[in-house]
């Protein structure tokens, strides 16, 4: 059961991008070349994004592709840092509420009792909290770094994988494989990753993106409200410092400075959106 387990994760990997739609494909794509540009602009070990590299609001230009900023800060070196930054907080928020919250629903599913009721009641609690707003108070009162903000988006996110994983235990907990694994001597955590783990695995990989693109616009909207670390140059604090430049409006500085981080967060949230609704469709198709 263990070896059939296994094979179902890798056969659903390896469907899931020929039953992609063709803007699922497109969403993998634009997605991938965020991480790499990304990815290869942090491994450069460059510091184009926080110091000035040209004169104060220039256009764009060969040397500067998207222009720079009212510091003569290169734009488009704070823009691929920024893809770093978002990439960081919303994979390791949708990890970490990913996996926590199945684990949890995974201890209320299998044990009951005491432990589902004390469980299902924190996600009852924790369901009816608006979380923007608890989002912007929870960041004020821990900090605004960046594992401050990861922490407190994990923390209002792990409902959804909890409660899937809940219900997917209570169906298969009385199956025979589970009843012959306990029967061997298998303890919580072998059941946890040999069975319970890799049958949840899809459903919860899409919860887990779903909460990817969360983070990603919880996170760029306190920088944008300002509330967000000031020494980050994330795409939502690029959005605050432009729109909060005197006379913006007035000139054409916003078609560099303003414009390409805010397609930049567009395009990232779409193409999350879109290969999660991919995901979502095949797996439905599966069931």
């Amino acid at each position: 059961m263990e070896l059939g387990s296994a094979m179902k994760i890798r056969k659903f990997k390896g469907t899931v991008l020929s039953k992609m739609s063709i803007y699922g494909k497109i969403s993998i794509f634009i997605l991938l070349v965020i991480l790499i540009t990304g990815a290869l602009y942090f491994l450069s070990g460059s510091d184009s994004h926080r110091i000035p590299t040209g004169s104060s609001l220039e256009p764009p230009s060969l040397k500067h592709f998207l222009g720079t900023d009212d510091l003569g800060i290169d734009i488009l070196a704070q823009i691929l840092y920024g893809a770093g930054i978002s990439i960081l907080i919303g994979v390791s928020s949708g990890l970490l509420a990913g996996l926590g919250g199945s684990i949890l629903g995974v201890l209320a599913g299998y044990y009951g009792g005491k432990i589902d009721k004390i469980l299902m009641g924190l996600c009852d609690i924790f369901m009816t909290l608006p979380h923007m707003p608890m989002i912007l108070v929870l960041g004020m009162f821990f900090g605004s770094g960046i594992g401050n903000i990861i922490l407190v988006i994990s923390l209002l996110s792990w409902v959804r994988p909890a409660k899937i994983a809940r219900s997917k235990v209570l169906l298969v907990k009385e199956e025979r494989f589970i009843i012959l694994a306990r029967n061997y001597g298998a303890g919580f955590f072998h059941l946890l990753t040999k069975h319970f783990i890799p049958l949840i695995f899809p459903i919860l990989m899409v919860s887990i993106i779903k909460i990817i693109s969360h983070g990603i616009m919880a996170e760029a909207g306190i920088a944008f409200l300002g509330l967000g670390d000031p020494t980050v140059k994330s795409w939502g604090m690029m959005l605050n410092r432009g729109l909060n430049f005197s006379g913006i409006y007035f000139t054409p500085f916003w078609k560099w400075w303003v414009l390409s981080p805010l397609l930049c967060l567009i395009s990232l949230i779409l193409a999350i959106s879109f290969i999660s609704r991919g995901m979502e469709k095949i797996i439905n198709e599966k069931l």
